[in-house]
């Protein structure tokens, strides 16, 4: 195992909820920025490996939603992944820089949000995990509004 790697799972292992799904936004952000080099590069290879990556971590992100215990933020979420995961889709079929330019643009804004919730429990030292699994975190700052269906 290289440092990177050791870094990385020692992060993760010590992380508590929130600060596990900032990281995981994080990875979504560097997948697609990955497929817009791609693009560039004319790999189609390397792109299709950075949009399925991308995928994978935001279908492990939805699968987590409890959508019974989450209320409304819940089922926002379930909206923005599905939301985004059609679009990666189609900007793999249309080869478009253009929208993956405004997922990571939609998940910078949902990774922000989520860095707040950070800072607020952290600062209130509360172990509440966030809106996917309670109805506590705010709903209105999930994501842009265009992205609902």
């Amino acid at each position: 195992m290289d440092a990177r790697n050791a870094y990385r799972e020692s992060a993760v292992r010590s992380a508590n909820p929130v600060r596990l799904v900032v990281m995981l936004y994080e990875q979504i952000i560097q997948d697609l920025r990955g497929a817009l080099s791609a693009i560039e590069n004319n790999d189609v290879e390397a792109r299709t490996r950075e949009i399925n990556h991308a995928l994978l971590v935001i279908g492990q992100l939805q699968a987590t939603l409890n959508l019974e215990k989450g209320g409304e933020a819940a089922r926002n979420l379930d909206r923005f992944y599905s939301v985004v995961s059609a679009s990666l889709l189609e900007a793999q079929f249309k080869v478009s820089p253009e929208i993956l330019r405004k997922q990571i643009a939609n998940v910078l804004t949902l990774r922000e949000a989520w860095v707040e919730v950070e800072r607020a429990t952290s600062i209130a030292g509360s172990p509440q995990p966030p809106a996917a699994r309670s109805a506590d975190a705010p709903a209105d700052r999930t994501a842009p509004a265009d992205w609902k269906a």
